[in-house]
């Protein structure tokens, strides 16, 4: 039987804690090992523990930003995703430049949840869809430039366009292999070769690209 992904919970609202827990265990996959309400006990657990992931609130005691960047400092291993309500692009754009591979609003499903969770786990990145155009221009200030971008974009081949414009759609590894009717293993050297050619550190920002150069072909 497979290990279960080791989870550590960092929330200031002890209901909606519980509620996510419940949603947590109700899974095979997943096993909550830790929970905390703060920065400093976030980066406590992070350390005592050493979890797989840890799903972070912005909005607490400390900060939870403050805490993604010095847990991403001092225990790179451990995946980081945002769990918030805040919509605010410039959080967005804190979070992911402060270590987190995700970004995930609490409105979201429990299925959905779970998904998400797995796929960073296992080394994706992800923001939500409906966050993706707000933060186009902020979230790295030292991309290229439009044309610049839009260069790139033809060094791809037909089926690594195709197979960003999936990871655009927000779709995981797994989901764009049965879509095309090939390997999450095949599907994962693709992304390799694109993000290289993009110049970008994971899929988030090669999706994010892709976002811009349509749009400024649109507008």
């Amino acid at each position: 039987m497979p290990e279960k992904i080791r989870i550590v919970l960092i929330d200031d609202h002890p209901l909606f804690r519980d509620g996510v827990v419940s949603t947590l265990d109700r899974s095979d996959d997943f096993e909550v090992v830790g929970q905390g309400e703060n920065a400093a006990e976030a980066v406590r657990l992070a350390h005592e523990l050493l979890p797989d992931i840890m799903l972070v609130d912005i909005s607490m005691p400390g900060s939870g930003i403050e805490a993604v960047k010095a847990i991403a400092s001092s225990c790179p291993v451990i995946k980081l995703v945002m769990l918030t309500v805040s919509e605010n692009e410039d959080d967005v754009v804190s979070a992911l430049q402060a270590g987190a591979q995700g970004y995930i609003l609490k409105g979201i499903s429990g299925p959905e949840l779970l998904r998400i969770v797995k796929s960073v786990v296992e080394g994706e990145s992800y923001l939500m869809p409906s966050l993706a155009v707000k933060v186009l221009t902020d979230l790295r200030k030292d991309s290229p430039a439009d044309a610049e971008a839009e260069d790139l974009l033809t060094l791809l081949t037909a089926r690594e366009e195709q197979i960003l414009e999936l990871v655009a759609r927000a779709m995981s590894n797994k989901e764009i292999g049965l879509e095309l009717n090939v390997t999450e293993r095949t599907v994962k050297h693709y992304m390799t070769n694109i993000l290289q050619k993009l110049h970008v550190r994971n899929r988030v920002e090669a999706a994010l690209l892709a976002h811009k150069i349509t749009l400024g072909k649109n507008s």
